[in-house]
């Protein structure tokens, strides 16, 4: 078999949206002729933990640990948290509203630790691997972000063993939904695209995961960028307990930061519980993750805290389990420029759970075209409550019917094992290109 080593910050135990992806590859990329190797930190700080997950990790794997050094415990001291407090992802914060010392951190992380925290085991990194290589020989290396300095150590390695490197972008650089946020210098805004120019450029492939991302990578840089989206493994949704009609429960799973905080959504609802009583008696609704405060603060202020309940953290499989007996799924998108490209791995499992989808976010964008063509949902504007509205009731009398259940179509292009082999692809395509 073929090699390939894998360097990604998020590996299980770790939980959270960052570790899904390339665990699945390297679960099924045996079966395309190539053997996974995972370089990932021996301590990172990760926003959870689910140990469940270690059961898809392929028997005899091989996982290379090296410790990283972050500052977090200096951010943790300078904003007033715990040691043991989890840091989250995305501007996310569950328990307080934004301190002035998060404002100053902002700044120092987005001016100072580019392109992001993890800056310090790049170089650490690069070092280690061009000796372990010597002696450990692979066909190939993929770098998956962010955090995007995984891609400056695939950049390094490149430049010393001119192996075939793949850039995996799971979510964009500078044109990412915080960066506005980050309060960048002008110098520091110029280096940020420096350094993805150069990433960019040098990496024999680049993937992503939607077409609007790529499209907006190829119009920056004039370069390919392949598509090959996130998805669905189906050994995931085995023997999922049936839906009973019991409760007309909506349920999000995943982080919800104060970007994906559907506001259009609450006030529609409350609506619906005063107005009819069928939602006062039947409504639930279910958060599973993190979960923004002020996410939490608008569905209190609409009078809908009484019918929710929010669970801060569930194993994957119970999250499924969960969400597998739910009336509908829950897909609000964030409210950000580049919300045409985002397409999460949860719509994927929400297509494979059966359940239909609500989706709040733009009807042209990349989430809408998947939920069009495989029939598993609807999707409505940030600001159309008619049209909400009008689904919901249409929902209520299949719900009282019991003929809830989407019109879907085959949704197997996007299951863990098929889009393997699409990576595969790419790896053997390298891999000859590298011969010409």
């Amino acid at each position: 078999m073929r090699k390939v080593l894998i360097i990604t910050y998020y590996w299980p135990p770790s939980a959270g949206a960052g570790v899904f992806r390339w665990l699945k590859f390297s679960k099924y990329l045996r079966q395309f002729g190539w053997e996974p190797v995972i370089y990932t930190p021996s301590n990172p700080e990760s926003p959870g933990t689910d140990q469940s997950l270690t059961a898809d990790i392929p028997a005899g794997l091989e996982v290379i640990s090296h410790p990283i050094w972050e500052p977090y415990a200096w951010y943790k001291r300078f904003t007033g948290r715990k040691p043991s407090d989890k840091v989250q992802t995305g501007f996310l914060s569950e328990n307080h509203t934004r301190r002035w010392s998060e404002d100053i951190s902002t700044w120092i992380r987005g001016n100072f630790f580019i392109p992001d925290a993890r800056k310090y085991w790049i170089k650490p990194s690069i070092k280690y691997l061009s000796a372990w290589l010597k002696q450990n020989p692979v066909d190939a290396i993929v770098s998956t972000g962010p955090p995007h300095s995984m891609h400056l150590i695939g950049l390094g390695l490149k430049k010393k063993t001119r192996l075939p490197w793949l850039a995996d972008f799971r979510d964009p650089w500078t044109q990412i939904d915080f960066y506005n946020k980050l309060m960048l210098t002008p110098w520091a805004d110029r280096k940020h695209h420096r350094l993805e120019q150069s990433v960019l450029q040098t990496a024999d492939q680049v993937v992503t995961v939607s077409m609007n991302w790529a499209k907006g990578l190829t119009d920056c840089y004039q370069r390919d960028v392949q598509v090959v989206s996130n998805g669905y493994d189906p050994d995931d949704f085995l023997a999922l307990p049936a839906f009973t009609y019991n409760e007309f429960s909506i349920t999000h799973l995943g982080a919800m930061n104060a970007d994906r905080n559907p506001g259009m959504l609450w006030p529609v609802l409350y609506d619906l519980v005063q107005t009819d009583d069928f939602f006062k008696k039947h409504l639930k609704i279910r958060l599973i993750g993190k979960t923004d405060l002020q996410a939490r603060k608008s569905i209190n202020l609409h009078g809908l805290d009484q019918h929710t309940n929010v669970i801060s953290h569930l194993p994957h499989k119970e999250a499924l389990d969960m969400a597998a007996q739910s009336a509908l799924l829950l897909l609000p998108l964030n409210k950000t420029p580049n919300v045409g490209g985002i397409a999460p791995g949860k719509l994927y499992e929400y297509m494979a759970l059966g359940r239909p989808v609500l989706c709040i976010g733009p009807e042209n964008g990349d989430a809408a075209r998947i939920i069009n063509s495989t029939g598993t949902g609807y999707v409505t504007g940030f600001d159309d409550s008619d049209t909400c509205r009008n689904l919901l009731l249409q929902w209520k009398q299949a719900f009282l019917e019991k003929t809830l259940i989407p019109a879907a179509r085959d949704i197997r292009q996007f299951s863990r094992q098929q889009l393997t082999g699409q990576i595969a692809g790419i790896f053997d395509k390298m891999i000859q290109n590298g011969k010409k």
